[in-house]
């Protein structure tokens, strides 16, 4: 069996969005599950519109989603003259022909064509004329159909009557689109094209350039849109954001691809996917035919079941990386080693690294620098509570041994001796070791924190 290549080729004039992240996992799954070559190309012939900002952050959000290619990647910009080589080509050999009809020609035929009930379209005016300049156009077949198997879709088929004799080379000698993407896929040896549905129609006029040149045709397969969940063409507010969006809010990149796979692939009931199961499960034969709706909740969800799941101490890196970013000279204060003890206590609640990260507030800050909540201080930490705090202080600080056994311990003989449900003494204890009124369990903070912050921060709630 020949060897699966399949590529993404996406166009540098805007960032990666999550649809074209999700085509591009769909391309990589493809060529994975099956042994095969991932090749990615960069469609930057737009001149005016393509950027390298735009460039690097594709490439970049590629890496960040473990979608790695093989080969170098191919920039379409650089091939132009490959691109003409065809043309010239086609038109050696009989299937392409020079054409001086203006636009304005070209649309009275087409208005004509509407009126008379007929396909609006070019009418071949040149087609045999023999002319040695101008645009050049394909000369496509006058009868029969051009037909294949979509991977997704199933059988298509196109009346050969239906498609014109498209321009292959405009009139300032530049390559159009269909032309370059025939030329580049076959260059590369990309044998399987599987990409968005927007790309229906030009699949039969690519199989006639192929076809024309005599070379192999791919397979092709078109997977449908990505909708919002009112049903319409997916916008910001339903969460169309650059991939390195979501990489700035906290996901995870293998989440990020959990999700999206499961936006029109499907194996059995099962949500949640390691990249290496989604490897060997995958088939086009799983791919939907109707539009898969975005759930920013289910989104949220997926990435918490990742967050649980996820290697605290990389979580615990992933952390210090996010707080750098936002504060340079907290991060330089902060103890990772403190940070990595709080993960295993956040993992649960945190349904992203920004989320988390808020959480982890009062494990990063050092005792002199933590901010308390006003209300939370007048309701928990008054005359009533503060020598409560200062005997279990002078009783933690007597502790040979600083776990969470010998706190739970030392707080069980502190209610018996006092007489007291823990209600008493647990909230005005977790505001003055957090400023909040909402923590993980007590014990396991104060483990975290070590005794000399643990203590620090009773002693600085005592002061207030």
């Amino acid at each position: 069996m020949t060897k699966i290549v399949s590529r993404f080729a996406p166009s540098p004039t805007g960032f990666l969005h999550i649809g074209g992240a999700r085509t591009a996992l769909f391309s990589w799954l493809l060529a994975r599950a099956a042994g095969g070559e991932f090749r990615l190309r960069i469609e930057d012939t737009d001149r005016e519109r393509s950027t390298q900002e735009a460039t690097d952050a594709i490439i970049d959000s590629m890496k960040w989603l473990g979608l790695e290619h093989d080969g170098e990647v191919v920039f379409q910009s650089t091939r132009a003259d490959r691109h003409n080589e065809v043309i010239d080509t086609l038109i050696e050999n009989g299937h392409a022909y020079y054409c001086q009809c203006s636009k304005e020609d070209v649309d009275a035929m087409r208005e004509k064509a509407m009126k008379e009930g007929r396909k609006p379209k070019y009418d071949g005016t040149c087609r045999d004329k023999g002319l040695t300049s101008g645009v050049v156009r394909l000369k496509a077949p006058l009868e029969g159909f051009t037909g294949y198997v979509d991977m997704v879709k199933g059988p298509i088929n196109v009346e050969n009557t239906e498609m014109d004799d498209m321009i292959l080379r405009r009139s300032d000698g530049t390559p159009t689109y269909n032309l370059a993407v025939v030329v580049d896929d076959h260059d590369m040896g990309v044998n399987t094209v599987l990409r968005g549905d927007d790309h229906v129609n030009n699949t039969p006029r690519q199989i006639l350039i192929y076809k024309a040149m005599g070379w192999d045709v791919p397979r092709f397969g078109h997977v449908p849109m990505i909708l919002g969940p009112d049903k319409k063409k997916l916008s910001k507010r339903h969460g169309a954001l650059s991939v390195m969006e979501y990489e700035k809010m906290g996901y995870l990149p293998e989440a990020v691809c959990n999700y999206l796979a499961r936006l029109g692939w499907s194996h059995g009931d099962q949500e949640l996917f390691t990249m290496d199961e989604m490897v060997e499960l995958f088939s086009t034969d799983n791919l939907g035919r109707s539009p898969s709706v975005f759930d920013l909740t289910k989104f949220e969800w997926v990435n918490g079941q990742y967050m649980q799941k996820a290697d605290p101490e990389r979580l615990a890196d992933m952390l210090m990386d996010f707080l750098a970013r936002q504060d340079a000279d907290a991060a330089a204060k902060a103890d990772r080693a403190t940070i990595a003890k709080a993960v295993p206590l956040l993992q649960q609640r945190a349904k992203s690294l920004v989320d988390m990260l808020e959480q982890a507030g009062p494990f990063i800050a050092d005792a002199a620098q933590l901010d308390y909540d006003e209300k939370a201080v007048a309701k928990f930490l008054n005359e009533e509570t503060k020598p409560l705090l200062e005997e279990i202080a002078a009783r933690m600080d007597a502790l040979e041994e600083f776990s969470e056994q010998t706190l739970e311990d030392l707080h069980r003989q502190f209610l018996e001796d006092k007489d007291i449900k823990f209600k008493v003494i647990a909230q005005p204890i977790r505001v003055a070791l957090t400023g909040r009124t909402q923590s993980p369990g007590l014990f396991e903070t104060m483990t975290a924190l070590g005794r000399e912050q643990t203590l620090a921060r009773i002693r600085r709630a005592l002061a207030l």
